[in-house]
């Protein structure tokens, strides 16, 4: 089963090392990217049910990421938001969740975590 995949994240070279990663790894399927947090608001109302996986990076070429996780903070039960951001700290994972975050990683040292959470993500899915 693919896991429809948004992706939230403003660097071109993560986003084109991470969305083939994600289909390899994951099976996932991109349904959409967005660079900032008013692009990614829009596309997240607009798609609602749409995808299953939203991944999030904290800092963006507009807004941030908090705001992207307060957009899809009402979603389906199924549906899950995570952050994948190089500025994780206990603070920024705190926020996050509080936000609804469903997990939270750290880009360079949690890849292998993340990867673990998607594929059991995608597993559950229905």
């Amino acid at each position: 089963m693919t896991l429809p995949t948004f992706l939230v994240e403003d660097n071109k070279t993560i986003r084109d090392n991470l969305i083939p990663a994600l289909e390899d790894l994951v099976g996932a399927r991109i349904v959409g990217c967005a660079e900032g947090e008013n692009e990614a608001a829009l596309w997240l109302a607009s798609h609602a049910g749409d995808w299953q996986l939203v991944v999030v990076d904290v800092f963006l070429k507009q807004g941030s990421g908090l705001g992207v996780l307060r957009t899809c903070k009402q979603r389906s039960a199924k549906q899950r938001a995570v952050v994948l951001s190089n500025y994780v700290n206990p603070d920024i994972r705190a926020r996050c969740e509080a936000l609804g975050a469903d997990a939270v990683f750290d880009k360079s040292r949690e890849l292998e975590a993340f990867f673990d959470y998607c594929n059991d993500t995608s597993r559950n899915a229905t």
